[in-house]
């Protein structure tokens, strides 16, 4: 599983600026760190050559012609839309901002980056995007997501050392309140064999009420915010289909694209494009905890047979509805609130875990018992006293800040202050953010410890083909001309051959396998050298 967050971002001193540019300067400022500092990342080009956006996972694939630009992320950004117009200032920082010869006699902005740690740095639809590296379990994806924001501060911290550049802020949100919507994306492993009607008919009910323990919470109702209000969830007014293939536009609770960056025919990447960017860590714990159990459920047939009237509406309404509970409507009849479907789900993934072992506390895979217990824990929570879950679920703890501001200085919910607190309860530095002073104070629960967080933006995952990866960028980043999820390749000094080493199988290239090869090999000759009979 992995996480990708599309950063808000901003220039105070020139918001006049583009977008895509100001996304640029993010990148190339991270590739200015050195050391450790910037976990050995490497100026290495996206490999594009298995990507395939538009193959849908219903079984058909969407005419290039017919496609929304935004779906077409098989090319680099700079190709997909024309050269951003550059203010006099952006013109003079050219030379500062500009990636190596683009083959072409030109150059081009700095779009991306493959980091030491597994992860790549890009932009994306106008926006920094981190996608973190693949992990196994839910607290290692809380870990190198919040890698991901660590990462986004030092560039925060590395453009402010620059007196030329206008000052950028970023911000772990999901929208300006102006109609625009960006993403948090979360992708899970799946064996391909498991239909894709029963994924659809497994999740929807689950994504819908899925916000009452991750949603991350928003001031302003519909997708422009004009309407007054709090909500649960910072994506649910943007959502207006059930399936679909889009990501940008009639977004769908659940996407189709069939991308796996894997072995095609043994498994399927599931790409979730509903959740929210969540700080929290108890709620982006939850988010892929959960989600992982009920995938598992699913793939054994023991899901909860379950179907919403409307589940747009619903979800919407989900999150419009700050009491928990408006009773929903069942296809079979039944009316359930969203704590209820939730609870069902919860049953159902502990008959599913008691039956498997898997979550027993001592000989169970280590992670579903904790998933579980967390689980019924905050559920309990809501349904008995909500502001009692503050400390764990995002939406409460920015609510209950908010209340104290409007009780204080009696706002109504279009009050702009409080469209500036929510903007600032997302601030990637510590100072402003709202969320990392409750964080400093004890108000928000941690469950991964700051120096494991540094470790992760430096270092890779040890238990899938991310340690190849991050450790061949680290160790060899000179003669790799490329890398994607599942390659890298080499261009050694004299070759003039690329080598492209593929990665299809993501539970290898682990440390376990191949930390010796690596020890070996101090350059990256004799590494692919040996690497020809090995194929980790």
């Amino acid at each position: 599983m992995g996480s990708e967050t599309e950063f808000g971002i901003h220039a105070p001193s020139d918001p006049g600026s583009n977008a895509t540019w100001l996304s640029s300067q993010v990148v190339h400022a991270y590739a200015q760190l050195t050391g450790e500092r910037a976990a050995g990342g490497s100026e290495t080009r996206w490999d594009y050559t298995d990507e395939d956006p538009l193959a849908d996972a219903r079984g058909w694939t969407i005419p290039r012609h017919s496609a929304h630009p935004s779906q077409l992320t098989d090319r680099p950004q700079e190709q997909q839309d024309p050269a951003p117009e550059l203010t006099a200032a952006q013109v003079a920082l050219e030379g500062a901002a500009l990636d190596l010869d683009d083959g072409s006699g030109g150059s081009a902005l700095m779009m991306n980056m493959v980091l030491g740690n597994g992860a790549r740095l890009y932009v994306d639809h106008a926006h920094p995007e981190y996608s973190s590296p693949e992990v196994t379990n839910p607290l290692d994806a809380v870990r190198w997501d919040a890698a991901g924001d660590a990462v986004a501060l030092a560039t925060v911290r590395q453009i402010a050392r620059n007196p030329s550049m206008p000052g950028v802020n970023l911000y772990k949100n999901n929208t300006d309140n102006k109609s625009v919507s960006y993403g948090s994306h979360e992708n899970y492993l799946m064996p391909r064999q498991v239909p894709f009607g029963r994924i659809v008919s497994g999740l929807t009910p689950f994504f819908v009420t899925r916000q009452l323990i991750c949603g991350a919470g928003r001031v302003g109702l519909g997708q422009d915010g004009s309407g007054h209000g709090y909500q649960l969830s910072a994506r649910a007014d943007f959502f207006e289909a059930e399936v679909g293939l889009e990501t940008t536009i009639r977004r769908p609770i659940i996407n189709t694209r069939d991308e796996p960056h894997a072995i095609a025919d043994k498994y399927r990447r599931l790409h979730v494009i509903i959740g929210d960017a969540n700080l929290s860590q108890v709620s982006n714990y939850l988010k892929f905890g959960t989600t992982a159990l009920v995938l598992d459920m699913i793939e054994h047939g023991t899901v909860p047979e379950l179907s919403l009237h409307d589940p747009v509406a619903a979800l919407q309404t989900v999150s419009h509805d700050l009491s928990m509970k408006v009773l929903l409507r069942v296809d079979d009849g039944r009316r359930m609130s969203a704590l209820d479907i939730q609870e069902l789900y919860l049953q159902a993934a502990q008959k599913h875990c008691q039956r498997s072992g898997a979550g027993d506390e001592e000989s169970g895979d280590g992670h579903s018992a904790q998933v579980l217990r967390r689980w019924e824990e905050v559920l309990r929570q809501l349904a008995d006293d909500p502001a009692g879950a503050a400390g764990q679920v995002e939406w409460v703890a920015k609510l209950s800040l908010l209340q104290q501001y409007r009780d204080r200085d009696s706002l109504a919910w279009n009050h702009p202050r409080l469209g500036l607190i929510d903007l600032q309860w997302s601030d990637v530095r510590p100072e402003k953010g709202l969320y990392y002073r409750l964080l400093s104070r004890g108000r928000m629960e941690r469950m991964v410890a700051d120096e494991a967080i540094a470790r992760a933006v430096v270092q890779p995952p040890e238990d899938t083909r991310a340690y190849f990866r991050g450790q061949c960028i680290q160790r060899y980043g000179s003669s790799i001309a490329g890398a994607s999820w599942d390659s890298v390749i080499f261009e050694l000094p004299g070759d003039r051959r690329l080598q492209r080493v593929p990665t299809r199988e993501p539970q290898r290239g682990t440390r376990a396998l191949t930390q010796g090869l690596f020890d070996r090999h101090r350059d990256a000759a004799g590494f692919l050298a040996e690497l020809l009979d090995f194929h980790p």
